[in-house]
């Protein structure tokens, strides 16, 4: 790659579930070098899963710099950081010593599950969907949070409370990019912790002291698109301002120019999310869908939010990462395209993925992730297949409800994330939908959305419409004469489903 004296450049920062990525945009928006390392997951218990926040960081540092190497452009050449990352995953930390005070609980942790139930028996499931947008479920991060400063009781630990912090993972990592002098979030982050309220974009002070969370420890709400603060200048040897920070799913939907009601992309990463831009107005989901923020900014010294309505479904890249790690059923997530086309069908294996419970719309924590059908001829490939296939099911109840919630339907699929790579499983996504699913060539949208916001917010960029039509589409996948033998085999799934929903009785 030729560098030249006059380019600019801008840095994303992708700091995902499985892994934490470093990609330069040119002044084109056009990548021009990444990097990544894979994330340690923790499972100290079943249903357990949690992040080192050290290593979160050592590897941001790392991959930073990594990236500077590799590309040959020099740090003073960025403009800004655009920073996307992981929502509801939490932890809190001591100001003083810049060290966690406990492992961060990743989202698709289900500890606090119990306390969960003992809210919705006391009726305040309703007052936190009304209050947030969100369904009350261990998914979020109020019941992480409180969980921890139960934790930190039970232990003694001997930190003044005054020191205290807590945060989502780009509060962290702001935090630490700032040498410690900046604690904040944006709105597309708040809206996942179940404590902000989703109408005056603030933390919700009844809602706060329900989980006995108090407010001094959390960040302060920022606009997604605005300037939250400088590197420490001795860390990259200049000081780079971070102009945008977003959730990974908002980030997608802005990288795939999804900014008018009614446009939705899907992303098949850890899990699946599927979101849709309800514009200024908010929408409240009949059909067990999120109410969320998109992304914040200010606009004539106002505040303006886009709403977006959300599917969020827990299991997907982390199923064929189970089938690798786990089960050792496939070396790699690429084989299982290969396995899968080696059978006809499933012979009749149906996979339920509900490793952390079922999310959207069935918002089951209790339920179990299951094979059904299993009979004397089922091989690995018939095994891997259903994973696949599984992945799709959930992604058509999840399009159902959302067409029903709105007044546009959805009439082609726009897709990204790592397993949206697997071939195979789009066909099946098309078939099962029947309507175009579309890939683009470049695939990384999260990291995508956040340069995009990031350089239109310095004025690097002032057409975000040119921006997103430079974006090319790789392939796109219609449906097929086999539209109708998937759609039936979707009917048999939803009855595997309920079976795993009652597993425990």
């Amino acid at each position: 790659m030729m560098i030249t004296d006059t380019e600019k450049y801008i840095l994303a920062l992708d700091l995902g579930t499985t892994g934490n990525r470093a990609i330069l945009f040119n002044s084109q928006g056009a990548s021009v070098g990444q990097t990544y390392k894979e994330l340690t997951q923790y499972y100290p218990y079943p249903g357990w899963l949690e992040h080192d926040a050290e290593e979160i960081w050592e590897d941001t540092y790392t991959i930073i710099k990594q990236v500077f190497r590799d590309t040959g452009v020099s740090a003073s050449k960025v403009e800004a950081i655009g920073l996307t990352v992981q929502r509801e995953t939490c932890l809190l930390w001591d100001k003083t010593t810049g060290k966690p005070l406990h492992k961060a609980i990743v989202w698709q942790d289900r500890r606090t599950t119990t306390l969960c139930l003992e809210l919705a028996a006391k009726g305040e499931a309703e007052k936190i969907h009304q209050r947030t947008g969100l369904i009350l479920d261990a998914y979020f991060s109020a019941t992480k949070l409180s969980w921890l400063l139960d934790w930190m009781k039970r232990e003694k630990l001997n930190i003044d409370p005054k020191n205290i912090l807590a945060g989502t993972i780009d509060t962290w990592i702001l935090w630490k990019l700032t040498g410690g002098k900046v604690h904040a979030t944006d709105h597309s982050n708040a809206s996942r912790t179940m404590l902000m309220n989703i109408e005056s974009l603030d933390w919700d002070q009844e809602l706060l002291d329900l989980f006995q969370i108090p407010r001094e420890i959390m960040p302060e709400i920022k606009p997604s698109f605005g300037i939250f603060g400088n590197t420490k200048a001795d860390l990259f040897g200049v000081s780079i301002p971070i102009a945008t920070v977003l959730g990974d799913q908002q980030a997608a939907l802005f990288a795939h120019g999804c900014n008018l009601p009614g446009m939705s992309k899907c992303t098949y990463g850890t899990g699946n999310f599927l979101i849709a831009n309800t514009g200024d107005s908010l929408t409240k989901s009949q059909n067990q869908l999120l109410s969320t923020i998109a992304w914040t900014q200010e606009a004539n010294g106002k505040l303006k939010a886009t709403y977006a309505l959300e599917g969020a479904m827990f299991t997907t890249g982390a199923c064929l990462q189970w089938l690798r790690d786990g089960m050792k059923l496939i070396d790699s997530a690429a084989e299982s395209e290969l396995l899968a086309l080696e059978v006809k069908d499933t012979n009749g294996v149906y996979f339920v993925p509900a490793l952390s419970g079922l999310g959207a719309p069935h918002w089951d924590m209790n339920a179990r992730g299951a094979f059904l059908g299993i009979t004397g001829g089922v091989t690995r490939e018939n095994m891997v297949r259903a994973v696949l296939e599984a992945i799709a099911f959930q992604v058509k109840e999840v399009v159902d409800a959302m067409n029903k919630d709105s007044e546009f339907s959805i009439g082609n699929l726009k897709v990204d994330g790592g397993v949206s790579q697997n071939n195979f499983l789009m066909q099946f996504q098309a078939d099962l939908l029947g309507i175009p699913v579309e890939r683009p060539a470049f695939i990384d949208a999260t990291a995508q959305g956040a340069a995009f916001a990031a350089g239109l917010t310095i004025g690097l960029w002032d057409d975000y419409q040119k921006l997103v039509s430079n974006s090319q589409v790789e392939q796109v996948f219609n449906p097929s004469e086999n539209v109708e033998s998937v759609q039936e085999s979707f009917v048999v799934w939803q009855k595997a489903v309920s079976r795993a929903k009652n597993w425990i009785e």
